[in-house]
């Protein structure tokens, strides 16, 4: 079962978020640490208009236990200049400053809804449930007003890219996200 995700969701979403963030290697999470992060990326979970809060999220659940299986993070564009500014009330607890950033890149063009992030457990990989997300994200975003999903995925992940492909998303530019190389891809909403 698909549905927005919870506040309750918090510490089964963000371990399967943050094999997204260990594949990015972004040198501040990794000079910080994982764990850090992760606890961080916890808390901030409850932030309304944070990136990663809980309300950007759509989780995908195993019915008979509630356990979350695989999550789908995004935002239209227009809000990606403010995206991150929900972690500035988390990072004193932390132990971290109050300018800390994980994300400097722009990732989005001007009208999209941006996909930051798609990810499965890794114990229920390979069963299609990233596949249900982007479908099920389509219908979502239609009822939305949207008009344009987006995502960029590593040029180093043809796996990935595979999936978003055979979903009818197709190749509009190339751009770097750090230290990697993505392509961004792009899908109509129908």
């Amino acid at each position: 079962m698909i549905r927005p995700a919870k506040l309750a969701d918090a510490q089964q979403a963000i371990p399967i978020l943050m094999q997204i963030i260990h594949d990015m290697e972004i040198p501040v999470v990794k000079s910080v640490g994982e764990d850090k992060i992760q606890d961080l990326l916890i808390d901030a979970f409850a932030a309304p208009d944070y990136r990663y809060g809980y309300p950007q999220m759509l989780v995908y659940v195993d019915e008979q236990t509630d356990k979350v299986l695989g999550i789908c993070v995004g935002y239209p564009a227009a809000k990606e200049a403010n995206i991150d500014d929900g972690l500035r009330p988390y990072l004193a607890n932390h132990g971290l400053p109050a300018d800390f950033a994980m994300f400097s890149d722009v990732e989005a063009q001007p009208g999209e809804w941006y996909l930051d992030s798609l990810a499965v457990a890794p114990d229920a990989q390979g069963q299609g449930i990233g596949g249900q997300l982007l479908d099920y994200l389509n219908d979502w975003l239609k009822q939305k007003g949207e008009t344009l999903i987006s995502l960029n995925v590593d040029l180093g992940n043809p796996k990935a890219k595979r999936v978003y492909t055979h979903h009818g998303f197709v190749k509009d530019s190339e751009i770097m996200i750090g230290s990697h190389r993505y392509e961004h891809l792009l899908r109509p909403i129908k």
